[in-house]
């Protein structure tokens, strides 16, 4: 029995309308939900506050960036915070709060992070160097 891999296809112009309306062209239902990413609050009516303790910042004018990390501008800059009864500090790169223990003197950047962004520092330049040396 011969059949070539075309005879078991049909094109898009072979397709019921009903097919192409619903998008049944063989795609499982973890394709269709890739596009929905993003909109999980849909109209953004429930608007959360700062996460820091007794913090009553109003987070409707603010930033979409700390409206999304739910930290108000002034608790994302400053040195330690109080949540959940633990002093903690806002690291940029994780976008995190993390026990002070974790950074390094008034750096607002965790060691752990801080290391990696080194590292591709470093990397970066001495091949930018070894590039130079061979001239």
């Amino acid at each position: 029995m011969a059949t070539s891999k075309a005879d078991g296809k049909r094109s898009l112009k072979e397709m019921t309308e009903d097919e192409y309306n619903t998008g049944a062209i063989g795609f499982g239902d973890d394709e269709k939900k890739k596009g929905k990413r993003g909109s999980s609050a849909g109209g953004g009516s429930t608007l959360s506050g700062c996460q820091v303790e007794n913090c009553t910042a109003d987070m409707t004018d603010a930033k979409r960036y700390h409206r999304r990390h739910k930290v108000c501008e002034f608790h994302a800059k400053a040195p330690m915070v109080r949540i959940a009864g633990l002093h903690q500090r806002f690291c940029q790169q994780c976008s995190r709060f993390h026990d002070l223990s974790e950074f390094d003197e008034a750096k607002r950047s965790c060691r752990r992070r801080l290391a990696g962004h080194n590292e591709r520092r470093r990397k970066s330049s001495s091949e930018y160097q070894g590039e130079g040396s061979n001239h």
